[in-house]
């Protein structure tokens, strides 16, 4: 399952750097993250860095992007193969 970021981001700019597939940028109005690249972090860490630097704690995973593990590993492979 992909990540999301809410509308209580404050935009500290902190998630951004720790996102290891790039799947985090600026939106219009608060950061965002494309569900295309985010594996929440599988591949790379044990457990989503955004989630672990978010000082609000508004990065919950999105219902509507619903993966398991292996999908998201499988995700990761075919990322790094691009």
């Amino acid at each position: 399952m992909a990540l999301l970021i809410t509308d209580e981001c404050i935009n500290c700019d902190v998630c951004e750097p720790e996102c290891p597939n790039d799947a985090i940028s600026q939106g219009d109005t608060v950061y965002v993250i494309d569900p295309n690249k985010c594996t929440e972090c599988v591949g790379h860490y044990d457990t989503p860095q955004c989630v672990e630097v978010c000082p609000v704690d508004c990065i919950p995973k999105d219902s509507a992007h619903v993966e398991s593990r292996a999908e998201l590993q499988v995700k990761y492979e075919q990322l790094m193969a691009a």
